[in-house]
């Protein structure tokens, strides 16, 4: 339900060239339908980039993750990945409209409200929310995955909305500490941190939770 303004506060931190694409169906986005990650591969095709280290929040993780089946990924760092359980809870909450106070854990800066209420009213989350099934075949996903999750995310509950993704995907584990379902708007700083300490350096894989000076 966001937009690539999601990232602002983390792309100043990033070394190297950051490609933020809006989703089918977003705000800055194509309509919808559209299948999202051929619309991904699609972009970076334009870019002329074969392989990316590709960071994603929510279904923006999830994607990460397909994008890392199709061989598009060099390391993906996903926050709280959307597929990884039962969301009907999370279904019916984004039916009868999210709260911001549901979406993260902490004080926003109001630029980050105004940013992310704009980006709500924009969303065609219909077609999205009718969407049975995440298809994302997790034993295709054959490069370094880190997985960042909130202790405090309300829309896509740690750990049970990780279920999936931790029996099945081969990923390090890091929890955040008071942090919702957004640490790229509520920990911008450390987020920043993670996601260059990952795809800077050759990281080994781990399928049980690590610590981190950010897991608090």
């Amino acid at each position: 339900m966001d937009s690539p303004r999601t990232w602002d506060l983390v792309r100043p931190r990033l070394r190297g060239d950051v490609l933020a694409p809006a989703l089918p169906g977003h705000l800055g986005g194509p309509p919808l339908p559209c299948d999202m990650a051929d619309h991904l591969e699609s972009v970076l095709d334009a870019a002329g980039v074969e392989q990316a280290d590709v960071v994603g929040t929510s279904l923006g993780g999830y994607l990460a993750l397909v994008l890392a089946s199709r061989g598009r990924a060099r390391r993906v760092v996903a926050l709280a990945p959307a597929g990884g359980g039962d969301h009907t809870e999370t279904l019916a909450m984004q039916r009868r409209g999210v709260r911001l106070s549901e979406f993260a854990a902490r004080p926003l800066p109001d630029a980050v409200v105004a940013n992310l209420a704009a980006a709500m009213r924009a969303c065609d989350a219909q077609p999205l929310l009718d969407q049975a099934a995440w298809p994302l075949d997790t034993t295709k996903v054959r490069c370094p995955v880190r997985i960042l999750w909130g202790l405090e995310d309300r829309l896509l509950p740690w750990p049970q909305a990780a279920e999936r993704y931790r029996r099945t995907l081969d990923a390090e584990w890091i929890e955040l500490d008071g942090v919702g379902h957004a640490p790229q708007l509520e920990i911008p700083l450390e987020t920043a941190q993670l996601i260059e300490g990952f795809t800077t350096a050759r990281i080994a894989s781990s399928s049980g939770p690590s610590s981190s000076p950010f897991s608090r």
